[in-house]
C-alpha cells in the first residue's frame, strides 16, 4: 500500500477527469434516439413515458418487460420523464434528458472508481490512470452514448458504491456498515443482473488490494472471508431465478422463438471473445454496435490460438500471485466479471458487445497501472526516463480520448450509427436491417429497400426484414411484389401478426375486402392487443357494408 498522498492532489485529479470526460462526451447533448431498442426501452415504454407515479413504480417493480428485471432502470427513465417535462415542457422522455442522465452516471462512476482504488491503495496517480481509463476507452462509448444502456452506468454506480461500503466496513466491522454493503448490492442487482459476480470480486479485493487473507492480527482466512460474503451470495439466488425466468419463461408464454447455439460454438466463441476484448483495449479499431455471432466461421487456428493464449495469460497470472498480487488480482477481475456475458448462455444473435467490457477492463487496467510503474523500478531508470515515461503515459490517454471523441460522434443518430457499423463489421445483418429502419425514417425508400434485401441475403429467415421489405415496397407502390412478400413471410412465420394486419391493409386498397378481413381476423386471433388490426377490421366491415 503507498502512501495517502495531498489531498490537493486528490482535487486536481477529480477535476481534471471531469473536464476530460464533459469534453469527450459533452457531444451527446444533441443526440437523437436510436432505432435500437430505444423504442422498446423508452419511446413505446408506457411504463416509463407515465414519468413517477404509484402505478408506474408498481409496474416498474413486478415487471419483466424486455425479458430482463430492472425496476430502477425504469424509475430511471421516469424520472427522466419528470425531468424534462419540468425544464423542457415535453410530455414526452427528450433524448437530450436521457443522455444528460447517462453522462453523470459515468462522470460519478469516474471518480468513485478513482476516489475508492486511491483510498485502499494509497497511490492516488495510478488509480487516477486506471480512472482515465475508465473515462475515456472507445469501448466504453457503448455503455455512456446508448440510451438503452442506462443499465451499464447505473448498474456500475451501486458496484462501486458496494466495493466503498465493503472497504468501510473492513476497516470497521459492524452490522450497521455491513447493511449498507447489502443496500448497495440489492440496488445493483434491481439495475442490472451483471452484478451476480461482486461476491467473488470483493474475495478478490480482500487478496488485493486490502491484503485481507492470511493469518496476521489483521487479517483472517479465506474461509472466514467466504463465510462473511454468504448473504451476497444468497440474495444472488433470487436475482438469479428471476432472471432466468425473465430470459425463458416470459418470452414463451409470448410466443418467442429462441435460436440456441451449439455449446460447442459458444465455449470457441467464448474463448475468442476473452482475447478479442484484450486486442480492442490495446487497439481500439472498427467499433461497432453489434458484432454477430460468428458461428462455425472461426478458423480453427484463431480458436486454438485463443484458447491457447487464454491458458498462457492464466497461469502466468498465478505464477505472479506473491511478487506481483496486482496482476494476478487485475486478471481475475477481468475473466470473473466477463463470465456473465462471454456468451455461454446465449442470449440474442451478438458474438461479443463493446458495452460488455464496462466493468472488466478494470482489471487489465489496474495490471498496466501497477505493472508498469513496478518494472520501471526494478530497470532504475533515470530521472529522465521517468519523465519521459510520464509524457508518454498522458499522450496515451490524449490520444485515447480523440479516439473515444470520434467514436461518440457516431452515436449521433440510427443513421450515422448503422452506417458506421456496416463500413466496420463486414457482414451484418442487424447493422443492415437498422440502417434500413433509418433511411425508412428520412422517407428514402428505395435506399431503404435495398439495406433491408442486403439483410436478408445475410439472414433469410429473418422476419423482421421480411416485413419491413414488404412494408417498403409497398409503401412505393409495389404491391404485387409486397403481397408475394408477405405472403412468403407468413408461408415461414404464420404466426406473425403484424404481417397478416398490413397485408390486410394493402389487399383492402386493392378492393380484395374479404381477404383483407380475413387477415385482420387472423392477426387478432394471433394477438387480441393488435390495435391496429382492431381497427382495420371495423373499416372493413364498414366498407363492406356500405359497399353492400
Amino acid at each position: 500500500m503507498g502512501k495517502p498522498g495531498n489531498a490537493r492532489h486528490y482535487y486536481l485529479i477529480c477535476v481534471l477527469l471531469v473536464l476530460a470526460t464533459v469534453a469527450v462526451y459533452w457531444q451527446v447533448a444533441g443526440f437523437d434516439f436510436i432505432n435500437f431498442d430505444d423504442n422498446a426501452y423508452v419511446i413505446d415504454n408506457a411504463g416509463a413515458q407515465a414519468g413517477i407515479t404509484p402505478a408506474s413504480i408498481h409496474w416498474a417493480l413486478t415487471t419483466t418487460y424486455q425479458t430482463t428485471w430492472i425496476p430502477l432502470v425504469w424509475m430511471s427513465f421516469m424520472a427522466d420523464h419528470d425531468m424534462g417535462s419540468l425544464i423542457l415542457g415535453s410530455d414526452k422522455i427528450d433524448p437530450r434528458v436521457c443522455h444528460i442522465t447517462n453522462l453523470v452516471l459515468h462522470i460519478a462512476n469516474v471518480l468513485l472508481l478513482f476516489l475508492i482504488l486511491a483510498w485502499i491503495t494509497g497511490y492516488p496517480w495510478r488509480s487516477a490512470f486506471v480512472a482515465a481509463i475508465f473515462a475515456l476507452h472507445p469501448l466504453h462509448v457503448e455503455s455512456v452514448a446508448w440510451i438503452t444502456e442506462r443499465k451499464d452506468v447505473l448498474s456500475t454506480f451501486f458496484w462501486l458504491l458496494t466495493m466503498l461500503a465493503y472497504w468501510r466496513y473492513v476497516q470497521q466491522p459492524d452490522k450497521r456498515r455491513y447493511g449498507y454493503v447489502l443496500l448497495a448490492f440489492v440496488l445493483g442487482l434491481m439495475s442490472k443482473p451483471m452484478l451476480v459476480g461482486l461476491p467473488i470480486i470483493l474475495l478478490i479485493l480482500d487478496f488485493w488490494p486490502l491484503r485481507r487473507l492470511g493469518t496476521g492480527d489483521k487479517q483472517i482466512s479465506f474461509n472466514n472471508a467466504l463465510c462473511e460474503k454468504i448473504p451476497l451470495f444468497v440474495l444472488m439466488i433470487p436475482a438469479t431465478m428471476i432472471t432466468w425466468y425473465a430470459y425463458n419463461i416470459e418470452p414463451i408464454k409470448k410466443g418467442a422463438v429462441f435460436i440456441h447455439q451449439p455449446i460447442g460454438q459458444r465455449i470457441a466463441n467464448a474463448f475468442y471473445s476473452y482475447i478479442w476484448y484484450i486486442g480492442k483495449m490495446l487497439l481500439p479499431q472498427n467499433l461497432g454496435v453489434f458484432y454477430p455471432f460468428p458461428g462455425n466461421t472461426l478458423p480453427v487456428w484463431q480458436i486454438l490460438g485463443a484458447v491457447i493464449l487464454f491458458l498462457v495469460l492464466f497461469m502466468a497470472a498465478f505464477r505472479m500471485m506473491r511478487m506481483q498480487p496486482y496482476v494476478t488480482a487485475g486478471w481475475l477481475w477481468y475473466v470473473v466479471t466477463l463470465l456473465p456475458v462471454i456468451g455461454l448462455i446465449q442470449v440474442g444473435k451478438h458474438g461479443r458487445a463493446d458495452r460488455f467490457t464496462y466493468i472488466p477492463l478494470i482489471g487489465l487496467s489496474i495490471i498496466i497501472a501497477w505493472g508498469i510503474p513496478d518494472l520501471l523500478s526494478r530497470l532504475k531508470l533515470t530521472m529522465r526516463w521517468r519523465l519521459v515515461t510520464h509524457i508518454f503515459t498522458v499522450a496515451i490517454i490524449v490520444v485515447l480520448a480523440i479516439c473515444t471523441y470520434k467514436q461518440v460522434s457516431y452515436w449521433h443518430n440510427s443513421f450515422t450509427l448503422f452506417s458506421h457499423t456496416v463500413q466496420v463489421t463486414g457482414p451484418n445483418d442487424l447493422a443492415q436491417y437498422n440502417l434500413g429502419g433509418a433511411l425508412q425514417e428520412e422517407g428514402r425508400l428505395v435506399e431503404a429497400e435495398n439495406h433491408y434485401r442486403q439483410s436478408l441475403r445475410i439472414s433469410p429467415d429473418d422476419p423482421g426484414a421480411m416485413y419491413s421489405l414488404g412494408y417498403v415496397l409497398a409503401e412505393q407502390s409495389k404491391y404485387a411484389e409486397a403481397i408475394k412478400q408477405f405472403n412468403h413471410l407468413l408461408n415461414a412465420y404464420p404466426k406473425y401478426d403484424p404481417a397478416h394486419n398490413y397485408l390486410g391493409v394493402i389487399l383492402i386498397n386493392q378492393g380484395h375486402i374479404d381477404d383483407a378481413i380475413s387477415h385482420f381476423r387472423r392477426a387478432l386471433e394471433i394477438n387480441k392487443e393488435n390495435t391496429d388490426a382492431k381497427n382495420n377490421l371495423q373499416n372493413a366491415l364498414i366498407q363492406k357494408q356500405q359497399a353492400q
